[in-house]
Formats: structure tokens, C-alpha cells, sequence
């Protein structure tokens, strides 16, 4: 569920219409709702009351400092892969004990920060890694907790680039070779081995790569008890899917059904790295008609959002809903249109061969379900600043990030004396 609907003929975020958030900020904007935020955390933690767990929330999806902080007072913690990720992290007041570090390639700064920080601990994706952390936690003199990522070489059926789970993936360490390198992570002086870690990918729709991949897990878990090696967490990734189009993934709690079975009784901490299904339908970008232009084969919608604010359906063939802002506009006639930006790109679309009722020039459109992996992946291509994004609370208007400027473009760059 979210909180973008029809009132009086106009769509909302809460109580606000969002045609005056795009008159405040100008388009093209991010808006994300306040309230489906917090529904969505509080159903994913409240879907696990019955065992110990730690919910941290991936903020690759959506890293803004004001949904951080939203996260972290809501009891969250974070999933990093970068120390960039660590900085906002901190900067958001998330505890540290509550952050996470994945990532296949930390660089020794990276690792050091995150000693000193004193996070939760470290997903380690290979025996290089290993011996780096142990190498850096000595230089610091401290112990990093560890938990290995095994790669369950499961399916999740979802898009290749978001599929971490097989064999062919860069992440993990294969599974036959879990025992050794738990075995070698126990013998290292400044590492203190504290989990398992498995996470197979992202956007899924079903509960079974869930179960297949957990399955494999508990089992090395017991072995790994039997070996004397008795790890505290059981981090099993996120990867839950949202509705974008027709899709109908299982809900939290039909996740909890199903797992909590398998791992009750290991007496272990669960940890969870859910993202989209917090952030994704909690916002949509807004973007304003330009143009209107008749191909000998196409007829294209051009706004003025682009591929560098939203690169999901160039990137992955991704589908995202777009509706009128305007409800009866979305009762005219439909045709068959690409809906494009002004990049200088033929892959730079928000929709392709789209039935969408006839848009007019200065009407504005809502790209749903634009919450994660949207503006947290935008760039500066073509010279373009990148966009404001506003929380919406009750009727509350909050810019958490104001529009670039062209200053911001060239802000750090220099051109040498030698070329005055």
C-alpha cells in the first residue's frame, strides 16, 4: 500500500496535492510519502516480533539523510557497501551497532573507518577480504566481526543484474567451500567470526528461492556448530519485491510464515537488509510534458525528466506506472507512445510502447514506484543538476534535498594555469 491516490480529481501524497509540491519545487521532483515509509518498516519488523532480529534497511536504495534518520528512529539500522554509505550512515544518527558492511570490494580506508565506528559487523565476500579486514583490525588493534556470505548458487528468477545468488555471480563464496573458509576466518588473530550471511537478489516475487537458499544455510550453520563454531546472526539479505506493474510478491509476513519454521530453533539473531519493499512504492518522480512529436513509426511524450534522474528503464528494462496528475486526464483516448527525456541518448526513456491516454503539452505526470533505486543512482549526465526531493508528512511540505544548481556542476573542477 501507499499514500499516492485521487482526491477531487487530483493525485495526492498524503494531504497534499502533489501538483503543488511540483509548483514549489519545479519539475522534475522526487516525493515520497511519510506515512507509507513508516507503514512499510513497521510491517517488516513487526512480521519478525517473535524472534531476535535486527532489521537493516539497504540504503543503496534510497540513501537520502532524512530517510535515514526516519529509518534509525523508527529502530532500524542500515546495510552499507561503501564508506560513503558509512558517513550518511553516521551522519543520520543510525547506530553503529545496528550498520552492516557489504560489498565485494572494501577498500582498507573503508574498512578502517568502519572499525573505528564500531559497527555490527563486516558480510566478507572472499579469503582476500579476509585477510584484508584482519590486516586493517590489526593496524587498529581491535577484533572485526564477520559474518561470510556463502553463495547458495540458487535462481531468485529475477533480472541478471540483480540476480547475486549463482555460481557465475561475484558474490560469495560457493558454498562447498564454506566449511574451509569458516575454518580459516576462526584462525585468523583479529577476526572474530559472528555470522552467516546469504542474499540472492533483488525484486523477488516468490517465496521459494527464500526457502531453498535458507535451507542450505541452516544446514552449514549446523555443521558449523559441530566444528565449534557457533555464529550469533543468521543474516539472510533482502531482496523482497514490490508491485510495479501485475506483480504480486508476498508480504512480509508471508515471508515470516514461512522461514520462521527453519530457523527458530537455531537460537540465532535474524538479520534482514530489506530496501525496495520499504522505499520503492513510497515515492514517485514527477516530470512535466514538453512535447508532443509524430515519428514516421513512433509517437514519443517528451518531459523533462530523463535517463540521469531515473535510469531504471534504460538500465534494466524496468517498468514503472505513469499517471496523469490530473484524474480525468486519464480518461481520454489511448495511444501507443514512448514517453522520453531530453537526453542526448536513444536509451534515454521512462516508458516504450506504452498505451497511455493522450498527454498535452505542460501536463504533468507521476512516475510511481520511483522510491529506491531512483534518485540514489542519478547523475550529471549532459550537464544536468540533479533534482529536488521533498517528504511529505500529514500536509507538511519537507525538502530534504534542494535542486542543483549549475555552480554544483563544476563545483571541484579546475582548469590549470597553463591553459588561461
Amino acid at each position: 500500500m501507499h499514500s499516492f491516490e485521487y482526491r477531487q480529481g487530483e493525485l495526492y501524497c498524503e494531504q497534499v496535492p502533489v501538483s503543488r509540491i511540483a509548483k514549489e519545487l519545479g519539475t522534475p521532483c522526487y516525493v515520497y510519502s511519510y506515512a507509507t515509509l513508516v507503514r512499510h518498516f513497521r510491517a517488516y519488523d513487526s512480521a519478525f516480533k517473535n524472534i531476535p532480529h535486527v532489521i537493516a534497511f539497504a540504503m543503496k536504495a534510497n540513501s537520502n539523510l532524512a530517510i535515514l534518520r526516519l529509518m534509525a528512529k523508527e529502530g532500524s539500522g542500515v546495510d552499507i557497501v561503501s564508506g560513503g554509505e558509512l558517513f550518511r550512515a553516521l551522519k543520520a544518527g543510525v547506530p553503529p551497532s545496528k550498520i552492516v558492511f557489504a560489498g565485494v570490494g572494501k577498500a582498507p580506508q573503508e574498512i578502517r573507518d568502519a572499525l573505528k565506528a564500531d559497527i555490527l559487523m563486516f558480510n566478507v565476500e572472499s579469503p582476500s577480504e579476509l585477510y584484508a579486514i584482519d590486516e586493517v583490525a590489526a593496524e587498529v588493534g581491535k577484533k572485526a566481526c564477520v559474518a561470510l556470505r556463502i553463495n547458495p548458487d540458487i535462481d531468485p528468477k529475477t533480472h541478471p543484474y540483480i540476480s547475486t545468488g549463482l555460481k557465475k555471480s561475484k558474490f560469495g563464496i560457493a558454498a562447498d567451500r564454506a566449511v574451509e573458509e569458516f575454518t580459516l576466518a576462526s584462525s585468523l588473530s583479529h577476526i572474530e567470526v559472528v555470522g552467516v550471511h546469504a542474499h540472492i537478489g533483488s525484486q523477488l516475487t516468490e517465496v521459494a528461492p527464500f526457502i531453498e537458499a535458507l535451507k542450505k544455510v541452516v544446514q552449514l550453520v549446523e555443521t558449523l556448530k559441530g566444528k565449534g563454531i557457533n555464529v550469533q546472526y543468521l543474516n539472510i539479505g533482502g531482496g523482497l519485491g514490490i508491485t510495479y506493474s501485475d506483480e504480486k510478491p508476498p508480504l512480509p509476513q508471508d515471508l515470516s510464515n514461512a522461514i520462521l519454521p527453519l530457523v527458530q530453533d537455531l537460537k540465532l539473531t535474524l538479520v534482514m537488509e530489506p530496501g525496495r519493499v520499504i522505499v520503492g512504492n513510497a515515492g514517485i518522480l514527477v516530470t512535466k510534458a514538453l512535447y508532443l512529436k509524430e515519428g514516421e513509426t513512433k509517437s514519443f511524450v517528451i518531459v523533462d525528466a530523463a535517463m540521469n534522474d531515473l535510469i531504471r528503464p534504460s538500465l534494466y528494462g524496468a517498468y514503472h506506472e505513469i499517471r496523469p496528475l490530473n484524474e480525468e486526464a486519464g480518461h481520454r483516448a489511448k495511444h501507443s507512445v514512448d514517453i522520453v527525456g531530453p537526453v542526448c541518448e536513444s536509451g534515454d526513456f521512462l516508458a516504450k510502447d506504452r498505451l497511455l491516454a493522450a498527454v498535452k503539452p505542460g501536463e504533468l505526470l507521476a512516475v510511481m514506484s520511483a522510491g529506491a533505486y531512483g534518485f540514489v543512482m542519478a547523475s550529471n549526465y549532459n550537464s544536468r543538476p540533479r533534482v529536488p526531493e521533498a517528504l511529505i508528512k500529514g500536509g507538511e511540505i519537507h525538502v530534504i534535498r534542494t535542486r542543483e544548481t549549475y555552480d554544483d556542476l563544476i563545483k571541484g573542477e579546475t582548469i590549470p594555469a597553463f591553459l588561461t
